[in-house]
């Protein structure tokens, strides 16, 4: 992890988080992460999973994702660029076909308006809490990785995230993603990571969203969730003053996940809102090392939105560590792979 992130490491994230949102897909309402593990095993294990059409499709997280990418790839910037996604996201959503997209996803979009004034926004929906806005964001991080354009990643994860998530549990969740990806770049220590989205991002983005002057008081008031969750966590781990080592329970295997990450959730349900679901991909980037296999096992094999959670873990991992130790056949044929390739490419080009 020491080296700098190169073009290998922002195809492996793009390419992976792909992967993982695959794969985890396959169980994304399965609440037993025991039975997914069996249902792995099974298989043959992860190294035996082909992931190719027609049984191993993308879901609504990577069809979004790559909206985002594609739309920050063209180099756009300000309103044109937040236009640009709010076209993309349209376009997205007539890719739906076996994907399930999320109610407020669906919401979101369709009230978008791009290309008439002020159309990428919609309205304030106090339900708006969902992981839709997170599990596409991850890109953002990717355009603008250094700790100087922090201001430039908050502004546009608020403003793309509340095109459909206009909620702060749903919209701080993009933040989250996009910080977490361009810390990877930074290479910053992970046990960090959660510290400096509750003390540096989430202030940043209550700022701007005061300036940017829309929703101001309907956000200030579902603010605090979020970001007490988040303390929560930091507390949890050990991880307050963003030192190590990390603080686990004694056991940790899947049964004991699904019961730590439905007390991560919102309603029990783990993944499934913008809080939660990049704190169950930090969880299993802090439990798993460089070993892809116990990251799958960890935000991909557990009870709840596996998709999203493993689509958030794998962007980050692959941005670390590149696709070393994942089985070709996880990645080679998935469907998408070439767009993937090809906005990391754009990004790497715009980012440097």
């Amino acid at each position: 992890m020491g080296s700098p992130a190169t073009l290998e490491h922002y195809k492996a994230g793009m390419v992976l988080s792909g992967a993982g949102d695959a794969i985890g897909y396959q169980w994304e309402f399965s609440f037993s992460g025991p039975d997914i593990h069996k249902a792995v095993k099974k298989l043959g294990g992860l190294k035996n999973i082909i992931v190719k059409l027609p049984d191993w499709l993308v879901s609504d997280d990577t069809v979004l994702h790559l909206a985002t990418a594609e739309a920050l790839a063209t180099g756009k910037e300000g309103e044109e660029l937040l236009q640009e996604v709010a076209s993309r996201y349209v376009e997205g959503m007539k890719d739906m076909e076996g994907r399930k997209p999320g109610p407020s996803s669906i919401l979101g979009v369709s009230q978008l308006k791009p290309g008439t004034e002020g159309g990428y926004r919609v309205a304030y929906n106090p339900e708006g809490t969902g992981c839709g806005a997170a599990m596409r964001s991850m890109c953002i991080g990717l355009r603008y990785p250094q700790p100087e354009q922090l201001s430039s990643l908050v502004a546009v994860a608020v403003e793309t995230g509340r095109m459909t998530h206009p909620h702060p549990t749903g919209f701080l969740g993009a933040v989250a993603s996009a910080l977490f990806t361009a810390y990877a770049v930074q290479r910053r220590p992970i046990t960090t990571w959660g510290l400096g989205l509750v003390k540096e991002a989430c202030p940043a983005a209550k700022e701007f969203v005061k300036t940017a002057g829309y929703a101001v008081e309907e956000t200030e008031r579902d603010w605090g969730f979020f970001t007490e969750k988040w303390e929560w966590y930091l507390e949890l781990r050990g991880l307050s003053l963003g030192t190590e080592p990390v603080i686990w329970p004694d056991q940790y295997g899947p049964a004991e996940r699904d019961e730590a990450y439905k007390s991560f959730s919102h309603s029990g349900w783990a993944g499934r809102s913008g809080h939660d679901a990049p704190m169950i991909a930090l969880d299993a980037l802090l439990g798993a090392g460089s070993n892809w296999e116990e990251l799958m096992s960890r935000a991909g094999f557990h009870g709840g939105d596996s998709d999203s959670t493993a689509v958030i873990a794998c962007c980050c991992w692959g941005l670390l560590y590149g696709t070393e130790g994942v089985p070709p056949c996880n990645y080679s044929n998935l469907e998408y792979r070439d767009r993937l390739e090809k906005s990391a490419e754009e990004l790497y080009k715009l980012s440097h």
